[in-house]
């Protein structure tokens, strides 16, 4: 007589390989967006309809990452930063954008509340790669695109403080 074994496997991904999924979700959203992967070094504007400008900096391009900011042509009356503004960086080999840090508006925290420290790195992370997740996908609804970028003067270059 044959006895089976079973084996507990989780029908769910780890935390971990949840946000891995996450960071490729948000590389193949941002490709498809602007494909900075394919742009020079440079300032970058998105404009459609009467939304609000977009900006796009590929601060640099290397071998296997693609580092830029990403930010609405729109100042925080309080500190003066371009809100919402995101600091991604792309690893083209392994196909993965990673936010390395982020910055929201002031107001729109006073209006639905400051979210709750983050306890955790891994907490960190996977709230700012949500952020920017939902962020590009609410870009691609407004019409921005590849399409629509076009090369800003040098006047708009985002200084390196002006993250917030």
């Amino acid at each position: 007589m044959s006895t089976l074994t079973a084996h507990r496997v989780s029908a769910l991904p780890s935390r971990f390989s949840w946000l891995m999924g996450m960071h490729a979700e948000n590389y193949h959203r941002l490709a498809r967006l602007f494909a900075p992967q394919r742009l020079v070094a440079g300032c970058y504007r998105s404009s459609v309809d009467d939304q609000l400008d977009v900006l796009l900096e590929v601060i640099e391009q290397h071998r296997y990452t693609v580092d830029l900011i990403l930010t609405y042509c729109l100042r925080d009356a309080e500190t003066g930063g371009l809100v919402p503004s995101a600091n991604i960086r792309m690893y083209r080999d392994a196909r993965m954008a990673e936010v390395l840090s982020y910055h929201s508006d002031l107001r729109l925290e006073r209006a639905i509340g400051p979210l709750p420290p983050a306890h955790t790195i891994f907490e960190r992370r996977v709230r700012q790669s949500s952020f920017l997740n939902r962020w590009l996908e609410y870009l691609a609804e407004q019409g921005h695109s590849i399409g629509t970028l076009e090369l800003a003067d040098s006047s708009t270059m985002l200084a390196p403080g002006a993250l917030g």
